[in-house]
């Protein structure tokens, strides 16, 4: 197995761009923007002792980029499960918080109540626990799902750990605002489900498109919650607020030659085999499915 991992891990880094060269090369200039006085200050909360491993080491350490509701945490996690490795979502790192009792959890209600972005600093402190507690447990690679969504996240990012991937999931607005309205969780199990079937005809320029709902079993269909923060008004706004700040982040990523744009065709039916094979994963499942 960990063969196999070692193989598609190379595949597919080799397959999209010389990866390596480039982490080498920004690795470089990591190491001399860090022992310059106008290297951008870490925040307290950030450890930026996180040991950089060899990347024949360890695993892939991926980062998901995409609109709220894109469908991040979907195919990160499916990722992650494909390659054994642990996936990190800053919104489900929110809403932990959430469910404690601490006054930055009523801070943090506030925010996500009104749609707007949590600020940098209790992100990146959030992100530190989670990093440092994943060190301490042996955890090899990561794909990070929703961060770095600015780019101070995405500097400081930088300077404390190698990122060899960027995936930046994209979807046409629409759809994206149906999808985040049919969002649906059960409020006994805690998975999520949506309820929209999605039908759009092809128009200016944008193709055709369809999605089957994602429908919860018998037993939840009566324990089903709808996010707060999932109305139309809080959902345009958080599309806004995505829109504006992640170009910076984009090309951040894309200068450094570390951005791949996937364009999602459909639901996961027709996505995810598509995505598998532009991260030439394709045959990896394969072979696992016949290792199996």
């Amino acid at each position: 197995m960990a063969a196999l991992i070692r193989y598609s891990k190379s595949s597919a880094v080799s397959s999209l761009s010389s990866f390596s060269l480039v982490r080498r090369c920004f690795s470089s200039a990591v190491a001399s923007e860090l022992s310059s006085p106008t290297t951008t200050p870490l925040p307290s909360g950030l450890n930026r002792h996180l040991p950089r491993k060899d990347p024949k080491d360890r695993n892939v350490q991926w980062v998901f980029l995409g609109c709220p509701g894109v469908g991040k945490g979907t195919y990160a996690s499916r990722l992650c499960n494909l390659l054994g490795i642990p996936h990190i979502a800053t919104g489900d790192l929110v809403r932990e918080e959430l469910t404690s009792s601490s006054p930055l959890s009523r801070q943090l209600s506030d925010i996500v109540n009104q749609g707007k972005l949590v600020s940098d600093e209790i992100i990146i402190n959030l992100l530190s626990k989670r990093l440092e507690a994943g060190e301490a447990k042996g955890e090899s690679g990561f794909i990070l799902d929703g961060f770095p969504r600015t780019i101070n996240q995405a500097e400081i990012l930088e300077e404390v750990i190698d990122i060899d991937l960027v995936v930046n999931l994209k979807l046409r607005e629409d759809v994206l605002l149906e999808k985040c309205l049919g969002r649906r969780i059960c409020g006994q199990c805690g998975k999520n489900f949506n309820l929209a079937s999605i039908n759009v005809r092809g128009e200016n320029g944008h193709p055709g498109m369809s999605m089957a709902p994602l429908l919860p079993p018998t037993h939840c269909m009566s324990k089903l919650i709808t996010r707060a923060d999932d109305t139309e008004a809080v959902v345009k706004e958080r599309l806004r607020v995505y829109n504006e700040k992640s170009q910076p982040v984009e090309e951040f990523y894309r200068s450094r030659g570390k951005l791949l744009e996937f364009d999602l065709p459909g639901g996961i039916p027709e996505s995810w085999p598509k995505l598998l094979q532009v991260l030439n994963l394709d045959d990896f499942e394969e072979k696992l499915s016949a290792a199996a």
